[in-house]
């Protein structure tokens, strides 16, 4: 007991990150019903164009159809379970390279080779699986769960704040991905994101040149961890800012949407990204989402990608797989979290608030 009578609130036990078991019900009972990320909207431009991808061990692709609604399937055609498609590429019509059943960009069954003589064979009765998919400021989320709440109670205001920091978001289209696997279970990656008590030290590029340690926050809102400070000299960054275009123009902020992904907005209202792929119990993929308008070359955006993964990057890949070791230790006992009752940048009510969604999630 603490002198105040209170049991201090422990971080989990390393099972959570070493256990290939927990990490399978996580796919059931977690990643099958919460908000993941599947791409942007520039990659279905038009008709026809479709990318496959995988979340929750499922394989699935989106595409967009003629009425110009984007639409996400699982990637298996109806009638005995071959993939239809693969990578990404523009089609007139969905055909399945197994048996050549076909279908209509909105999943309908168009065609079935000799289907004409099986009786009772209906077509009509026959459409590729949809799955639940919201474009949140052109970016595709998917939800394996019909019974899901939409991403607006999930994420309470953060398409309006997004939209404050970024008014041109509609316009922006992605210049490049940076691509990063990790070493470790994938909630240690997002526990590191989503805490700056190690920025100081570990962090000096960011926490010096970026940002305001003393005035750096995070606060729950709903499933979104809200990060927020004060920027740092804007006259010594890398780049220009122009401060008259809008209110937000000298701000920073970042907003972690849980399970997976983060928009992050730098001074000068200069959009970024990150999302989490879990491979396995203990391989992440960290992928750096960089934009510009209509995703046109843009050499301050290239910049700031290259110096982001000599510093932040790189420095964040040596702290979480250190973690991820460290939890194999046995000499490691869980210990207490760092809970400031006026929040901060010392403080870990955000992880405290990820083990709590992902407890919730287990058990439920």
């Amino acid at each position: 007991m603490t002198a105040q009578g209170l049991v201090p609130r422990r971080a989990l036990a390393a099972r959570y990150y070493k256990d290939p078991l927990i990490f399978r019900d996580e796919q059931e009972k977690l990643f099958s019903k919460t908000w993941l990320f599947a791409g942007h909207a520039s990659q279905v431009a038009s008709a026809g164009d479709y990318f496959a991808f995988q979340v929750a061990g499922q394989n699935l692709f989106c595409i967009r159809d003629r009425d110009g609604k984007i639409r996400c399937f699982h990637n298996v055609c109806q009638h005995r379970a071959h993939e239809i498609v693969q990578g990404t590429g523009k089609v007139r019509v969905l055909v399945c390279p197994y048996h050549a059943w076909s279908y209509e960009l909105d999943g309908r069954l168009r065609a079935a080779p000799n289907a004409k003589t099986t009786p009772g064979f209906s077509k009509d009765e026959i459409c590729l699986t949809e799955v639940r998919l919201e474009n949140f400021c052109g970016f595709l989320f998917v939800n394996l769960d019909d019974r899901a709440r939409p991403m607006a109670e999930w994420f309470p205001n953060v398409e309006a704040e997004l939209r404050d920091f970024v008014p041109d978001i509609d316009t922006l289209a992605p210049l490049t991905w940076v691509e990063v696997e990790e070493a470790c279970n994938w909630k240690v990656s997002v526990e590191n994101y989503s805490e700056c008590y190690h920025c100081a030290l570990n962090h000096p590029t960011f926490a010096k040149g970026v940002i305001r340690p003393e005035t750096y926050d995070i606060r729950a809102q709903g499933y979104c961890l809200r990060h927020t400070t004060e920027c740092a000299n804007l006259e010594a960054m890398s780049y220009p800012i122009d401060l008259s275009a809008n209110a937000r123009a000298g701000d920073y902020s970042s907003w972690f949407l849980w399970p997976g992904f983060s928009f992050q907005v730098y001074p000068g209202n200069r959009l970024n990204s990150y999302h989490w792929r879990p491979l396995d119990h203990e391989r992440v993929l960290v992928v750096r989402g960089w934009y510009s308008h209509r995703g046109a070359e843009d050499p301050v955006v290239r910049r700031l990608a290259k110096q982001d993964l000599e510093t932040t990057v790189a420095e964040d890949i040596r702290l979480v797989e250190s973690v991820q070791r460290g939890l194999a230790s046995k000499g490691y006992k869980p210990g207490p979290l760092v809970l400031d009752p006026d929040f901060g940048v010392n403080s870990e009510h955000s992880v405290a608030a990820l083990h709590d969604w992902t407890l919730a999630a287990l058990e439920g």
